[in-house]
């Protein structure tokens, strides 16, 4: 049977990792209290001066700076969806914290996933690049990647920088963007637009397939109460 979203993973592993997704974007709008959104040493001072400079309620701005710190929270989010869907790919699996995010299951491939270009400083570079020349180093068949899912451009090719003072080049270390890596995993080279077309689908799927279960559960509970009252009437 052919799938209605991807022809690269499951509609079934779609599904779930969309579902995983939702449930943390429940879980950090939930950890924003009135306590916690104050603890983020907000500016009501400027809050104030947007409200009337930009004419717009006090009420929108704190609605929109709820966004902001819940968007915070659910950018790590992002990319454990793409380690996710990846995962669901054959031949390839998710590293569950053991020091990549994606490999080949034969051990061809070591890969850690930016969700952003620009996330790392020039610590974390040195660091990164030291752990994939590792992986390279000690798999002598393996080529290793630095993905950046959103980059600025669309390449695959040899990571030559120089961090901190030091030069630093591996036959088999590489950067990579989000588009050439989906297409890499996949053999599609239109695999991430796919992704990006299939997305708007499967959520309203999704949503849809979680109303009709609300919907079940609470006509299932009126149901139940219904015929609790019919016993007591009849036994009364």
């Amino acid at each position: 049977m052919k799938n209605k979203y991807l022809d690269f993973i499951s509609d079934e592993h779609f599904l779930a990792c969309i579902e995983n997704l939702h449930n943390s974007y429940l879980k950090a709008k939930a950890n924003i209290s009135k306590k916690k959104f104050y603890n983020n040493k907000i500016d009501t001072i400027k809050l104030t001066f947007d409200s009337h400079f930009n004419n717009i309620s006090e009420e929108k701005i704190i609605e929109t700076e709820i966004l902001r710190q819940i968007d915070k929270s659910i950018n790590n989010s992002i990319g454990t969806f793409h380690e996710q869907i990846l995962d669901g790919i054959v031949g390839f699996e998710m590293g569950k914290l053991s020091g990549f995010d994606i490999k080949a299951t034969d051990n061809t491939l070591f890969a850690d996933i930016k969700n952003k270009h620009n996330t790392m400083n020039s610590s974390s570079a040195e660091s990164l690049f030291q752990k994939l020349a590792h992986y390279a180093n000690t798999y002598k068949k393996a080529k290793c990647y630095w993905v950046q899912i959103l980059a600025k451009s669309s390449f695959n090719e040899k990571w030559v920088s120089e961090i901190n003072g030091k030069e630093y080049s591996h036959s088999r270390v590489y950067k990579i963007s989000g588009d050439q890596f989906y297409a890499l995993l996949t053999g599609k080279d239109d695999a991430f637009y796919q992704l990006y077309k299939a997305l708007p689908i499967a959520i309203k799927d999704f949503l849809t397939s979680i109303e009709k279960a609300k919907s079940k559960s609470k006509n299932s509970a009126l149901a139940e109460i219904k015929e609790a009252i019919k016993k007591l009437k009849e036994k009364g």
